[in-house]
């Protein structure tokens, strides 16, 4: 077939700068083989889509685009609210995504991070070095303290933060173009899911209001 398209508009150079990407793109899909290294195309309508692997049985792998997210280790009183979250497109090892994530979140909060607690594929990190700054695993068992041993348990609770952002918030779908959709629908998911726990809290409080005056009319 792209033989067949190539050999009917080669003398036409409309027809062949208006074929030149998708053409560009089946002969990438045609070249590429099952096991070779690096970028592969796994989408025609959205070649950007990546191949992450889980490692979890029940899902080996999911195809779209590595998020990096975090929350506060202490539950806020209006919820589990998201600090920041960023799309990492070229599926990046884990551990060296800190080094771009947290001086966006010390400039986003607007103090320096004290403790990061993180995932275990987060060792060999290259978060940056100074200002205090230290970073515990799962799983990880020296310099713990009985502080950070709770911490470390506590660390689950994000979990319960990525299922809303996916299933509740359309983070496990992305329907916007390209790199920058894939931003922008990280960041679209994270703004709402704060929303939404801001307005159950509104709600929580003017309920709580309205019985405070009411109270104080029958009195």
């Amino acid at each position: 077939m792209l033989r067949d398209i190539r050999r009917k508009i080669k003398d036409n150079a409309d027809l062949t700068a208006a074929f030149a990407a998708k053409l560009s793109l089946a002969a990438r899909v045609h070249a590429q083989q099952p096991k070779q290294r690096g970028q592969k195309v796994f989408s025609l309508h959205a070649p950007e889509v990546e191949c992450i692997g889980k490692g979890k049985a029940h899902k080996p792998y999911e195809f779209g685009v590595k998020v990096s997210l975090a929350t506060p280790i202490h539950r806020c009183k209006g919820g589990q609210f998201v600090a920041h979250i960023a799309a990492l497109p070229g599926n990046p090892y884990d551990g060296h995504t800190l080094a771009k994530v947290v001086p966006e979140i010390t400039r986003q909060i607007g103090v320096n991070l004290q403790r990061i607690i993180a995932d275990a594929r987060y060792r060999g990190h290259n978060a940056p070095k100074g200002q205090g700054l230290s970073l515990f695993t799962s799983g990880q068992k020296r310099g713990v303290s009985d502080n950070i041993n709770r911490e470390l348990r506590r660390r689950s609770a994000i979990e319960l933060v990525i299922g809303h952002l996916k299933s509740g918030h359309r983070m496990d779908r992305n329907h916007l173009k390209g790199r920058t959709g894939d931003a922008a629908n990280a960041l679209l998911a994270a703004v709402g899911y704060n929303f939404r726990l801001l307005l159950a809290w509104i709600k929580f409080l003017w309920a709580f209001i309205q019985t405070v005056i009411q109270g104080n009319a029958k009195t």
